[in-house]
């Protein structure tokens, strides 16, 4: 069965949501409030994913934001202000290593339609949206299981992995430049939050 690729791009994109979570506030709060412990059950319910330790800990002790996106509860529902890029859809999946995708993504690269392979226009551009779309598909799948938690400029942003065996670290998504997405670490070991809120994402990524 051949897989529609337009049609299932459009579909995976609908959990990047369009609301006023996606937009910053109008009135921007340098360090909010911490959350209770209600308020963290429910957004974790309503997410459907358990916040990992220290970014919990961090939520109910320090900020619902200050240094990374504010979790906030809109009229839409629980979500991070000013994140138009995690896939709430896919917050349930496992986050993928990027060695799982790594093969299949070269193999999309290597079948990408050429011109010159199409006598006739129409039929080159209808495969090349469907190739394209496909690409499209993979590039939201990479971010499964994750949250846009902190934006580092120039198109780079720190992900914090909430669900799957790589729950609780943090990874560089540097695709702006060299279509990588990359562990953070310290001392070649996973960076924990509370260390990676110490030292940012510049100091801990290798590229």
């Amino acid at each position: 069965m051949t897989t529609d690729w337009m049609a299932e791009y459009e579909r995976v994109a609908r959990g990047r949501r369009v609301d006023e979570l996606s937009r910053p506030p109008a009135r921007q709060v340098a360090s909010p409030p911490p959350l209770s412990e209600a308020e963290i059950c429910k957004a974790e319910a309503e997410l459907g994913i358990a916040f990992p330790d220290q970014y919990r800990e961090y939520l109910l002790r320090q900020s619902a934001g200050g240094a990374v996106n504010r979790l906030y509860r809109s009229a839409a529902g629980w979500g991070w202000y000013g994140d138009s890029s995690t896939n709430y859809d896919l917050l349930t999946t496992d986050f993928p290593h990027p060695d799982s995708y790594r093969a299949y993504e070269d193999e999309l690269d290597a079948r990408e339609p050429l011109a010159q392979d199409f006598p006739d226009p129409n039929a080159y551009r209808a495969a090349w949206e469907q190739w394209d779309a496909e690409y499209g598909v993979l590039q939201e799948r990479k971010t499964s299981g994750a949250v846009f938690i902190q934006e580092n400029g120039c198109g780079f942003s720190t992900l914090l992995v909430v669900t799957g065996p790589h729950r609780g670290s943090l990874w560089f998504d540097g695709r702006a430049t060299c279509d990588q997405i990359l562990p953070l670490n310290l001392g070649g070991q996973p960076v924990s939050f509370m260390d990676w809120l110490a030292r940012g994402s510049m100091n801990l990524v290798t590229w």
